[in-house]
């Protein structure tokens, strides 16, 4: 099989929000060239995970290879990435974008652009793509066609006049997405001649293969048992198996310039491949590497701990699992008073924090509990070093701390106009800095500065709730700034528990540490002793709740009588209580941590 003329190739992705139909269009776009028989086909072909089928959204991105015969009668090769539409997995995105030349731009007709979609474009614009606007969901009763064109040359600046108008879901103009394809977007550059020159776009951990590598040839060719070299590691290798997607793996003999495909080649790790590195062959080497990408950041720490310690080797197995096939996802052992051992994970969202969790649970069958989430802080000292912070409880003595920065983000949230009040006043509370506020057709755009810290926590379901979920959110790290930061200690029984300090501003420290131990003191079963809950910032406490004893009747066995013998027994219980109370143990059971942490204001 000789390799493709590279005329006949386009290289494209899909970008849209979420829940606007990528997924569904590539599955009518697969149905329609017939790469999958009809018999195979299901909903959502290219997201294999269960948690993506179930939450409907896509989390790894997926390739396939497509072949199509154009009104012109030629017939082309199409390789489609689709790549996930929510905010955590940018990084996917931007790699996927970074091996196509070309991009379809879904919007769904009756709801619009959206904050998402405007990130997706940017990164889009960025990579030097032609784009397609296509409008998803033209046959639903509220589409609006017109208004969303006008809206994506108001707000995007593209030229919508031509978008195609389809319905993913009937098949309704899918047809005029292919030839749209094949017509606007260019054909890839390389020259077949030259050394080799490959894009790692991807690669995961398969039980069979070992590690396989996604790969977009650029220049030159890659055939079976060709010796190659990863330019980034200065790793060796020889190709075992070369291929390409469609959905199921297919070998083939050489993959050409602007094909995209797959490789194996004993490679025993997922860290030993590096996603942006350039691969080429190890005897006629290209001169220079290609660009790459930067490495995916951790934003948000939180502490995984197994319920049951003897889990924790299970844990640990679990976690090395996940980590092969998301580089992204990063752990190194802790421990603490209350909860023992576990790891300290680094996530890069939320959204990426909740699945990673969802995952260890359903997957592993761990039952895990989650400390508050964090971010990286640094922290100027008064001897001029600077260290960075993951965790509350490693914070240094605050006589030597000069300053403490925290991350800042910059936010666009698009809402309807009813709920902009409601926004607003979020943000405001959340100690946001207003950028922007302008309207996108019937709708609000409002661009804020917030620290990442109020983020984090639950601000995503606060803004889903207020906006009964018609509000969209999209956000990136802009830069560190200085705050007035204190560490906020909650005490039980005048025990620390580690697990829930936190960082808080100064002036909302009152109201967290009372919101705090008002829930502690309804989630902490009462024991046979007074329990005293307490938050306190340093020596100070700033709020207090008390959990009563349990009283056990000791007079029940006294019938008649003395009294004295009633009042013994009661002074009796009444010393063992204050020695009790000493000693005793408090039991927070795992339900009151995770409902602590899931705090609203």
């Amino acid at each position: 099989m000789s390799t493709h003329r590279l005329e006949n190739i386009r290289n494209f992705s899909i970008i849209a929000h979420i829940d606007h139909g990528k997924s569904t269009l590539a599955d009518r776009l697969i149905q329609m060239t017939g790469t999958v028989a009809a018999r195979d086909m299901v909903e959502q072909v290219l997201d294999s995970m269960e948690i993506e089928r179930e939450r409907g959204i896509t989390i790894k991105a997926q390739t396939v290879r497509l072949e199509y015969k154009a009104n012109d009668g030629k017939t082309y090769i199409l390789n489609l990435m689709d790549t996930p539409g929510h905010v955590d997995f940018a990084y996917e995105v931007s790699r996927s974008l970074a091996a196509c030349e070309g991009s379809l731009l879904v919007v769904d007709a009756s709801q619009g652009v959206e904050a998402q979609t405007l990130a997706n474009v940017y990164h889009a614009l960025d990579a030097g793509h032609e784009i397609v606007p296509v409008l998803n969901k033209v046959d639903l009763p509220a589409a609006e066609p017109e208004r969303v064109k006008e809206q994506i040359e108001d707000v995007i600046g593209l030229d919508a006049q031509d978008a195609v108008l389809i319905s993913a879901k009937t098949g309704l103009g899918v047809e005029n997405v292919l030839e749209a394809i094949v017509t606007h977007l260019p054909p890839p550059q390389g020259d077949a001649e030259a050394p080799l020159k490959a894009l790692l776009v991807d690669s995961w951990y398969d039980a069979y293969l070992g590690v396989v590598v996604l790969v977009r040839i650029i220049d030159g060719t890659m055939k079976k048992h060709q010796k190659i070299l990863m330019m980034g590691t200065n790793a060796h290798y020889e190709i075992d198996r070369i291929g390409v997607f469609r959905p199921k793996m297919l070998d083939t003999e050489v993959l050409g310039p602007g094909e995209v495909g797959f490789i194996t080649a004993q490679i025993k790790q997922v860290a030993d491949t590096r996603v942006g590195d350039t691969i080429t062959d190890e005897k006629r080497p290209c001169a220079q590497a290609l660009a790459g990408f930067k490495p995916a950041q951790p934003v948000v720490f939180c502490g995984l701990f197994p319920v049951d310690a003897a889990q924790f080797d299970d844990l640990r197995a679990a976690m090395a699992r996940l980590r092969l096939n998301d580089a992204s996802f990063s752990f190194e052992m802790e421990s603490s008073a209350a909860l023992g051992f576990g790891f300290r994970c680094g996530f890069l969202g939320l959204l990426h924090l909740e699945i990673i969790q969802e995952r260890l649970a359903r997957e592993f069958n761990l039952d895990l509990i989650a400390t508050a989430p964090s971010v990286i802080y640094k922290i100027l000292m008064r001897s001029g070093e600077e260290i960075e912070m993951h965790n509350p409880v490693d914070m240094p003595d605050p006589t030597r701390i000069e300053e403490i920065r925290e991350p800042w983000i910059r936010a666009t949230i698009l809402t309807p106009d009813d709920y902009l009040g409601a926004v607003l006043k979020l943000c405001q509370d959340r100690r946001g800095v207003q950028v922007d506020l302008n309207y996108v057709g019937k709708r609000a755009m409002a661009v804020y500065d917030l620290p990442l810290n109020e983020v984090v926590f639950d601000f995503y379901d606060r803004l889903k709730s207020i906006s009964k979920g018609y509000a969209s959110f999209d956000y990136a790290i802009t830069d560190y700034r200085a705050g007035y930061l204190v560490k906020m200690s909650i005490l039980v029984n005048a025990e620390p528990v580690d697990a829930l300090s936190m960082l808080v501003h100064r002036d909302r420290a009152e109201l967290r540490g009372r919101a705090m131990v008002e829930k502690l003191k309804e989630l902490i079963p009462p024991h046979l002793f007074q329990i005293p809950v307490q938050a306190a910032i340093g020596g100070k406490i700033i709020a207090r709740e008390t959990v009563r004893a349990l009283r056990k009747d000791v007079t029940a066995k006294c019938y008649g009588g003395d009294a004295t013998r009633k009042r013994k027994l009661l002074e009796k219980q009444k010393a063992g209580k204050k020695r009790m109370r000493q000693f005793g143990k408090v039991e927070i059971p795992q339900e009151a941590f995770i409902a602590a942490l899931k705090m609203d204001d």
